[in-house]
């Protein structure tokens, strides 16, 4: 009997067959992938012809389809839907693909033959496109260590085995602690709350088996419940125990790991004649280096922190006038922002949520891409990994576009945070092949679902991600989609969320749950006017982040990263009150994997060109205006890495732009 994970799918589309799928079968479909993947790489090591773009490249591109269907099945499901069997998987999974991928870097014949085919590029007439994808493929063996040779080729691949190890278990552990902690509430601890957060909190109890409400570990809980609940105390324990995921000592601490992570990135880094990780990490990104992105971030905090330090005041006043003696603490700060956003902008959470119904945010989606981009959106009945997700088939004048997956709601078995990926990357070589699209969420559950205003900027993130897929328009799947400098790849989600903000895009559907009447004028204005309420705080708390991941990647790697971390936060004199958006044994972006590591600043970057570029639109007058819609496509969302970040950009607005759009769109200009 042939394996679901590697028989022909003939479900619409070839959506994997989630129905078919157990978890008995990953385990021999991944060793039967992975020698197919062998063989089709000796094959083009051994290949006795002369080296040619065709018989090498073209033939790396096409190498490894069966490997794709599998993970691309296998880490969906192992994120967005874990369990014991899966996670013990992914730890065996993990040093598997790291040794075969190594393997394949390392091999000395095939990258004479790839070394052959680079020397003689300006012979091949090459179109441009291939001549893009040649040079990231040659760099990228060169960059994987495939120069080295002796002891420090052998040590190369030992360093990317044991990372991915670290990785995998830094996950795991985040996710046991939490899935694990849950505080439970007396009646009396629900006074005050909005009923959306006690039915959050109920739903939550349901979930994890206990007889009442409770308040976990997900973001869309316990964000809420520090904003809302009067109980200091209960907000400090909450508080504290978000705070200490992954340093709670006993199996699931990821202190040493990260640790030995910052070591094994700079060894790895010197290997390769770098003088840091950062400085390795940098080498191919639009920033360039360490230099370049530490002015980005201190342009941006002194005024950020400056913003904050004002609010802090404000907020130890209203705290005092309360009766709340002694400092204003990291438990107290939502607590008294949203008190004074009430009291400010007349803006309260419970009166705002009930227009954000996350079907209609959905729909909001879907519309903008109708009207920026000619697409349409069909439901899909088709069988998927888990009973909350839905799926549609995205079209453009009648003609198949893409498959896009939405799993939008908080469980046990999802990690944190939202994501966005490609179970199939849009190409055309060595055959048409359109793109299937998944975003991740972790929205609370309700009846109806409400979304907070930051879950509806989520949302249209993490489908602004999904849009850079579905109109990808290259050959070859290397270069396709998101396969972008990191610090370009923020671009188009950021720049989606600008049109959530778009005053006739929240009147059309922003619309009470209840009622179905359009949020009122006065209340949208003062959403809007409000946008950029406590930016301080959010500035503050982020660029703290992406400052640590800088200094941990820079020099030598810290014996003690925790110190390190207390080291850097004094030194940007943090304000006692605000902590980092991601202490380091939580900081999944940079220790969970390479992706994000000495590159957490890259929101911000792309922060400063999203700015900039939907002022292109303002300056229009027009959101929806179709020349620069089609120009944004052309330039950026269908061109993936077929050419340098900044040359793209460039093509879409004339120019690169400085970090004055930045500060405006966050209310921190001077």
């Amino acid at each position: 009997m042939i394996n679901p994970l590697l028989a022909d799918w003939s479900t619409p589309f070839q959506i994997a067959p989630f129905n078919a799928i157990s978890d008995d079968d990953f385990a021999p479909a991944l060793d039967e992938a992975l020698a197919a993947h062998d063989a089709e790489i000796a094959a083009i090591a051994q290949n006795v012809s002369p080296a040619s773009f065709e018989n090498v490249i073209g033939a790396l591109e096409s190498a490894g389809g069966a490997l794709d269907k599998v993970l691309s099945v296998f880490f969906t499901v192992a994120g967005a839907d874990s369990n014991s069997a899966r996670e013990e998987l992914q730890r065996d999974f993990s040093p598997k693909l790291a040794a075969h991928f190594s393997r394949i870097t390392a091999n000395k014949a095939l990258f004479q033959r790839l070394q052959d085919v680079w020397t003689n590029r300006d012979r091949l007439n090459l179109t441009d496109e291939q001549a893009r994808v040649l040079m990231l493929t040659h760099r990228g063996f060169v960059r994987a260590g495939a120069a080295l040779t002796g002891v420090e080729d052998t040590r190369m691949a030992e360093i990317k085995s044991r990372l991915a190890e670290l990785g995998t278990s830094f996950t795991q552990n985040l996710l046991a602690d939490e899935r694990s902690w849950f505080m439970e509430l007396g009646e009396l601890d629900l006074e005050g709350l909005p009923q959306f957060v006690i039915d959050t909190a109920r739903a939550a109890g349901e979930e994890k088996g206990v007889g009442g409400p409770v308040v976990t570990l997900s973001r869309s809980l316990i964000v809420p419940f520090l904003q809302f609940s009067a109980c200091r105390d209960l907000r400090q324990k909450a508080f504290e125990a978000w705070a200490a995921r992954g340093a709670n000592g006993g199996a699931t601490d990821n202190r040493a790991i990260c640790a030995e992570i910052l070591a094994l990135r700079e060894e790895r880094a010197g290997l390769l004649g770098y003088a840091s990780f950062a400085d390795y990490k940098l080498e191919t990104e639009m920033a360039k280096t360490p230099a370049a992105v530490r002015q980005l971030l201190r342009d941006v905090w002194e005024p950020a922190k400056a913003q904050a330090e004002a609010d802090a005041a404000v907020l130890t006043k209203m705290m005092r006038a309360e009766g709340v003696n002694g400092d204003l603490a990291p438990w107290d700060w939502r607590y008294y922002a949203a008190k004074r956003r009430v009291a400010e902008h007349d803006i309260d959470e419970a009166e705002v949520k009930p227009y954000f119904q996350l079907e209609r945010m959905i729909e909001a989606s879907f519309a903008c891409a109708t009207r920026l981009f000619g697409l349409e959106f069909k439901r899909l009945d088709v069988p998927l990994y888990h009973a909350d997700c839905r799926a549609w088939e995205v079209t453009r004048a009648g003609k198949h576009v893409a498959v896009f997956i939405g799993d939008y709601f908080a469980r046990g078995s999802k990690r944190s945070g939202a994501w966005c990926s490609a179970m199939r990357a849009q190409a055309k070589y060595p055959e048409v092949q359109t793109p299937i699209v998944i975003n991740v969420c972790n929205f609370a559950k309700g009846t109806p679902a409400l979304l907070s205003y930051d879950d509806a900027r989520t949302l249209f993130h993490e489908f602004g991600h999904a849009l850079h897929q579905m109109l990808s328009n290259v050959t070859y799947e290397s270069i396709s989609g998101t396969s972008v400098a990191r610090d370009f790849v923020e671009l188009p989600s950021q720049l989606y969320e600008h049109w959530l903000d778009v005053p006739e895009v929240l009147a059309e559907f922003a619309t009470h749950y209840e009622t179905g009447e359009p949020m009122p004028k006065a209340l949208l204005d003062k959403v809007l006017g409000a946008a950029t309420f406590d930016m301080g705080f959010q500035t503050v708390e982020y660029v703290a982040s992406a400052m640590v991941d800088l200094a941990f990647h820079e020099g030598v790697a810290p014996a003690d990263p925790m110190a390190k971390q207390a080291e850097i936060l004094a030194e940007m004199d943090m304000p006692a009150a605000i902590v980092m958006r991601h202490a380091t044994p939580q900081f999944a972006h940079v220790f969970s994997g390479d992706g994000y590591s000495a590159g957490y600043y890259s929101y911000m970057w792309s922060e400063v060109m999203d700015a900039d570029a939907f002022e292109a639109f303002e300056e229009k007058g027009d959101a929806f205006d179709g020349q620069l819609a089609a120009s944004l496509e052309r330039n950026i969302l269908s061109s993936g890495g077929s050419r340098d970040a900044a040359e793209l950009y460039e093509a879409f607005r004339g120019r690169m732009p400085g970090v004055e759009a930045l500060l405006k769109g966050r209310g921190l200009a001077a």
